[in-house]
């Protein structure tokens, strides 16, 4: 099975929220990643949605937003973005959204085969997978951070090793550490910090980001740091096609 991953579908289905206000590139945004993920895409894929998947401020208007992304094939599991304000408890995004699994202070082991229903199950007998983990991630502490932001953030440094040691429980020989982060781990430099660190002390194998938008932003789609690799996943910055991060 292959595992892609794409972020920041900023999906606006029951709201009125057009990205094209950022740029001509996102008109018809999602039909470009729909050509590109039935192109790619198999049913017993995995597509890892890294945050801001859709405008809508309450569940019931993210529904529809969640439907389109239903409708395509593959297993899914979903990161929270700083834009997903209808986000909710595990349990209850569970039970709205039955077709998707989400990270919020867990992970989930992928074997290398995967059972056609439609949540990830595990499979002792399979070895060689993936394990899954991640959080939301915040803006970095900075000079001119705030009290609250340093508040959020280091919460956020705390989710991330709830998960990636909910990650170690379930891994075993062979498996790879994929990481889901809405936010980029480091500024746009690269140089280390407390979140690049503890990913290296977890031996993650690759680590997925977005958040960032625009022509202007200094990114490279993929970099490699302390044995990590780094992805960079925000939908307009990969030409709204799925990254595929690994083979298992």
């Amino acid at each position: 099975m292959k595992i892609f991953a794409i972020s920041d579908l900023h999906l606006s289905s029951a709201v009125e929220k057009p990205m094209n206000v950022f740029g001509n590139s996102w008109d018809n945004h999602f039909e470009k990643i729909r050509e590109d993920w039935i192109n790619k895409v198999g049913d017993n894929d995995l597509v890892l949605l890294g945050g801001d998947m859709s405008w809508g401020m309450t569940i019931e208007q993210a529904k529809p937003d969640y439907a389109l992304v239903s409708a395509l094939k593959g297993k899914k599991i979903v990161v929270k973005g700083n834009h997903d304000l209808y986000w909710n408890s595990l349990i209850k995004m569970k039970q709205n959204f039955p077709e998707f699994d989400f990270l919020q202070n867990n992970a989930y082991r992928i074997p290398a085969h995967i059972c056609n229903d439609k949540n990830i199950t595990d499979n002792a007998q399979n070895a060689n997978g993936a394990v899954i983990s991640g959080t939301r991630g915040w803006n970095l502490p900075a000079k001119d951070s705030d009290e609250a932001d340093i508040k959020i953030y280091k919460r956020e440094l705390i989710r991330l090793e709830l998960s990636l040691k909910q990650a170690e429980k379930l891994k075993r020989d062979g498996d790879r550490l994929i990481v889901m982060l809405h936010y980029p781990p480091f500024e746009a430099n690269f140089a280390s910090t407390e979140i690049t660190q503890l990913l290296e002390s977890y031996k993650a194998d690759f680590v997925l980001y977005g958040h960032l938008h625009g022509k202007n932003v200094r990114v490279k789609p993929t970099v490699e740091k302390g044995g990590i690799t780094y992805l960079l996943t925000s939908c307009d910055l990969i030409d709204y096609k799925l990254a595929e991060v690994c083979e298992i």
